[in-house]
């Protein structure tokens, strides 16, 4: 059996390769992350081991940076073990060289627990898992990101028009981003002709509001102690685009 260990950084990883008794095949190598390292990497690795069945890969989960590597090593069906980084510096104090922290090192740790530890290789099921942490993590950023655009779009209407709020059953409701796209202040709704105002809250409410309504948003709207800032009307205006 053949094991290479592969420290993973930004623009470069540290590999070293090494037998079943933990003998050097290839002293620690560097190769760059581009195309060209990692075909570099294959052709090393293929030229200690012409079963690739016979030969094991183990880097660290380093977040995004090993990423792109990993998706190469599966492809070509090396089989390859995902390490936590915990793990390997919790290892790594263990060894003799606990007091040296350099990417070599970490090379050598690394194929060092692969050939001596039972690790389990990245699967399919694990590629799975990897993407629905990721989906996961990328809905939980979107739904934070749409909560402080709700805010900051609430605040805004307190600004510019803070007599809606009770005319409404709520801002954020599909009527009332339409009509504050258009007319993003109450000095814009109450100098609107009364006939838009009422087919814009028409449409947008889905019949829901009619003339009356218009009328009612309107007088609001002249009576209003809102400001009138064209940045913040602007501003209003872009935060409902992203919401």
């Amino acid at each position: 059996m053949t094991y290479a260990g592969i420290d993973v950084a930004k623009d470069k990883h540290d590999c070293i390769i090494v037998d079943s008794t933990g003998k050097v095949l290839s002293k620690a190598f560097t190769i760059t992350n581009n195309r060209e390292g990692f075909d570099d990497l294959f052709a090393n690795l293929k030229g200690h081991s012409k079963d690739l069945s016979d030969l094991k890969v183990g880097l660290e989960a380093t977040g995004h940076y090993s990423d792109n590597l990993l998706e190469f090593l599966i492809a070509n069906n090396l089989p390859t073990t995902v390490i936590n980084p915990l793990h390997t510096n919790l290892y790594r104090k263990g060894l003799s060289l606990r007091k040296t922290k350099t990417d070599k090192v970490d090379a050598h740790s690394i194929v060092t627990m692969l050939r001596t530890e039972c690790l389990k290789p990245y699967s399919q099921p694990s590629y799975h898992i990897r993407e629905l942490k990721s989906l996961t993590r990328y809905r939980f950023s979107l739904v934070q990101d749409c909560a402080k655009l709700k805010s900051s779009f609430s605040r805004l209407c307190v600004i510019l028009f803070p007599e809606l709020e009770k005319l409404v059953p709520s801002l954020h409701i599909a009527s009332v981003y339409a009509l504050l796209s258009e007319l993003p202040s109450a000095r814009t709704i109450s100098e609107c002709h009364l006939t838009r105002l009422t087919n814009l809250l028409y449409k947008a409410s889905k019949g829901r509001y009619s003339k009356e309504k218009a009328i009612e948003i309107r007088n609001a709207a002249k009576a209003s102690i809102g400001s009138y800032s064209e940045v913040k009307s602007l501003e209003l205006q872009q935060t409902l685009q992203l919401i």
